[in-house]
């Protein structure tokens, strides 16, 4: 109940047991009303003496009410939540009561002062006025009960984890002496409270004890309090320890290591940094055998060096220029191995087909061998993606024993990523191509360009033009980084570039290259491959044992022509890969029996085809399939010619054709229209037809000098109404007069033919080499025409003469 502040009663407790008739000075006299300080965030315990210090208002008017009276005496009582603000509410009912013994300072801010705690005791009334918390309270006087054994035990039992607590913490020494001083042993709850005191528990398990009342409950808390805190000290003493050792410890190294550095300068054994640098690149020199102007710009380097101090910029940006100069392989060869039976086993070995290729390749060896070396020899690998140009120039490092180095020149759109950054700007770096003989280690590797067709060039410089001087017989035994700004050999190099087509590389590049073509595999091949390495490598690569997934030949053609039809052979493999997962699904899944594949299974594990059965019109007029070629390899390309009646000639092309294609057509429709008469048709028939002329498969740009005699067939089986024989496949450019002109990608269209299925072909005739060339396994089953004229073209197609 909360009522205005009464004054201080006359009433007094006094500690006198009742029945006593002992005097009782009136300064040992407790007030039965207390002005009230709340405490925060421990409680305090009788028998201390405390120093304190206030700074709330209500607790300065406190301590100015108990100084005014005769007692001195104020109440501290802790607060039952720290978050909330002092109120009658939030304070517990029993505290202590405490004499101001001294105040030290006190003015209007804040009071400091020492009392004297005496005796607990509990709240019966309390009023919050605006200004000081006032308690009536009862007191609750201590009993000495040492003649109990079991407190006696007790108290011993406390005063030994004290001891132990002494050992860990000197500081509670002086404090024990302190308690010693001013209070007796045979006093257990005396004890207690200075027990508790002693430790860090929480404010809330404290109160708990001071709210004992009962000596032998309140001694048993403070022994659970006490154990705690032995723990808790017991862990930080072994943490400082831990900490103190890891500490000397570093300290002693230290100590060691900075004796061993002043045993080592006095004995001449160690020397400074940049002397043993220098050192460094002085034993690297004598493995070298660098070029004068190399030589010089060494030396001069090393003497600059030994001028500049170690902590200057210049000191560092001269000592990665000697590292890089004296870290390059000047002079260091690797043997070549010229060995053809051995370089026709490792080629064998690692590719199936490529039988032209390989031919190049081991000519290429032979003339390497008679010579004595192979330097100034560029190789421009060209084909479609997957025909295996990477593989095949690992093939040849491996066949001649020399360091194989790869790095791709594709998107590359910097000069400097190949001639080097000039050393003048920060974090300057040689090129690619001193990289590459870096880390090769020898002067005569294998450098792999790849994707030498997709250079690019931007407002940084044109890398292509960078290339003109690394890829020139003539010049690269003298080829001049910006970085190393000294002449490095690389005549020795053996280059070989990879491309999907010649038409991106300019001119002055390719013209420094020796071009190798690899076409793509026929049906037969693409067989071989997927028996011998794809099924295998994929066996290994997905956990499966040989034997556990069999795929047979008849899938194997099937999974060729349906879902693998590009020239190379990666997208089988990556098909034969998906069989191997889902194999591996099923067998994870505790399957136990083998898995084989045949032809109606490939659907389950591929889908539905991707590619469906070409289908040659050759039956219907007016269609006629054209051979092409695309950086992707050879193809098939159907064209189709209607004419419809109109009032007057028109011609229209669609199939999104390029302007080359555009010409032909137009080449070919004049030529037509001047020679109607010779096909029987009559001479007015394009003045009454409206021709349409169409490429299938209008969504892809098509255009090359390739498809002039195969429209100007279209147009005339359209116009005669015959078609022409069946299997028949052509391609050819032709002028107005009817001269047949030459084309490229014989053996890329040979191929696709095959691929489709067509068994007569016609030719240019000064194509005709070209195809005596091919391997005779792809010319094999083919009825092969080469056309002079047009009308050689018109015979074959519709049996004429």
């Amino acid at each position: 109940m909360m009522t205005r502040s009464p004054e201080i009663p006359d009433q007094m407790n006094t500690p006198a047991e009742e029945g006593s008739s002992g005097l009782i000075l009136a300064s040992e006299v407790l007030p039965a009303g207390l002005p009230i300080v709340p405490l925060r965030p421990r409680p305090a315990f009788p028998g201390l003496l405390i120093p304190m210090v206030v700074n709330e208002p209500h607790q300065l008017a406190a301590i100015k009410r108990a100084m005014e009276s005769p007692s001195r005496t104020i109440g501290l009582v802790m607060v039952k939540d720290l978050d909330k603000p002092d109120s009658a509410a939030n304070l517990h009912r029993i505290g202590v009561a405490g004499k101001i013994v001294k105040i030290m300072h006190s003015d209007e801010e804040s009071s400091h002062f020492l009392i004297n705690t005496l005796e607990r005791f509990t709240i019966e009334e309390l009023s919050e006025p605006p200004d000081v918390f006032f308690a009536t309270v009862r007191y609750s006087y201590g009993t000495e009960l040492s003649v109990n054994a079991e407190l006696k035990a007790y108290s011993m039992a406390v005063l030994t984890t004290l001891k132990e607590l002494i050992q860990l913490n000197p500081l509670y020494s002086e404090e024990i002496k302190l308690f010693l001083g001013r209070s007796s042993l045979d006093d257990p709850g005396r004890l207690a409270d200075f027990a508790a005191n002693l430790t860090s528990a929480d404010g809330q398990e404290l109160q708990q004890v001071l709210e004992s009342f009962d000596v032998r409950k309140r001694i048993d808390l403070v022994l659970i309090l006490l154990k705690k805190e032995l723990e808790v000290s017991r862990l930080q003493s072994k943490i400082s320890k831990q900490i103190e050792e890891k500490i000397s410890s570093q300290q002693r190294e230290f100590f060691l290591r900075e004796q061993l550095k002043a045993i080592k300068k006095e004995l001449g054994l160690e020397k400074e940094g940049k002397t043993s640098e220098i050192e460094k690149f002085e034993a690297r020199l004598k493995e070298l055998k660098l070029n004068q102007e190399a030589e010089r710009a060494v030396n001069e380097e090393i003497e600059k060096l030994r001028l500049l101090e170690p902590s200057s910029a210049e000191y560092h940006v001269t000592r990665n220029y000697l590292d890089w100069l004296t870290i390059l392989p000047w002079g260091k060869f690797s043997k070549d191995s010229y060995n053809l039976d051995k370089a026709r086993r490792i080629l064998d070995r690692d590719h199936y087909g490529l039988q032209d290729v390989k031919e190049r390749i081991l000519e290429f060896i032979a003339v390497g061998k008679m010579k004595g070396d192979i330097s100034g020899s560029i190789v421009c690998l060209v084909g479609p993606p997957g025909v295996g140009k990477t593989s095949v120039g690992k093939s040849i490092a491996d066949a001649l024993g020399r360091t194989f180095y790869r790095f791709s020149l594709g998107g590359m759109r910097d000069e400097a990523e190949i001639k080097g950054h000039r050393r003048t700007y920060i974090g300057a770096m040689p090129g690619k191509f001193i990289q590459a003989m870096k880390s090769a280690a020898t002067s005569n590797p294998l450098l792999m360009l790849d994707e030498i067709d997709k250079v690019g060039a931007s407002f940084q410089g044109d890398p292509a033009s960078a290339l003109l001087e690394v890829l020139d017989p003539e010049q690269n035994a003298s080829f001049r980084d910006h970085y190393l700004d000294v002449p490095f050999d690389l005549s020795n190099v053996l280059f070989i570039a990879t491309a999907n087509q010649l038409d991106t590389i300019p001119a002055a590049l390719l013209d420094r290259m020796e071009v190798i073509r690899l076409s793509g595999y026929i049906m037969e091949e693409k067989l071989e491959i997927a028996r011998r390495y794809l099924i295998p490598k994929a066996l290994k690569a997905h956990g499966l044992k040989p034997g556990q997934v069999t795929i047979r030949k008849d899938a194997l053609a099937a999974l060729i022509d349906g879902w693998a039809r590009e020239a190379g052979v990666r997208t089988l493999e990556n098909r034969i890969k998906k069989i191997m997962r889902k194999a591996a699904m099923e067998f994870a899944s505790g399957r136990s029996e083998a898995i084989t594949v045949g032809k109606k299974e490939l659907t389950e594990f591929l889908g539905q085809p991707v590619f469906t059965t070409e289908e040659l019109f050759q039956a219907v007029p007016g269609v006629v399939t054209g051979l092409a070629w695309t950086s992707m390899g050879g193809a098939t390309l159907p064209i189709e010619a209607t004419a419809m009646p109109s009032k007057g000639k028109g011609f229209r092309q669609t199939g999104q054709l390029g302007n080359v294609m555009v010409e032909s057509s137009e080449i070919a429709y004049s030529y037509v229209m001047a020679h109607l008469k010779d096909y029987g048709v009559a001479e007015d028939f394009f003045d009454t037809h409206f021709i349409h002329l169409h490429v299938p498969a209008g969504a892809t740009p098509k255009d090359g000098p390739s498809a002039g005699i195969t429209m100007a067939t279209a147009l005339i089986s359209m116009i005669t109404g015959k078609p022409v024989r069946k299997k028949l496949g052509m391609t050819g450019e032709f002028t107005l007069t009817g001269r047949v002109l030459p084309i490229g990608g014989v053996r890329e269209k040979t191929i696709a033919a095959r691929r489709a299925g067509l068994k007569t072909l016609i030719f240019p005739e000064a194509n005709r080499k070209d195809f005596d060339e091919l391997a005779d396994y792809l010319k094999e089953g083919l009825e092969v025409h080469f056309a002079r004229e047009y009308k050689d073209v018109y015979k074959v197609a519709f049996g004429k003469g």
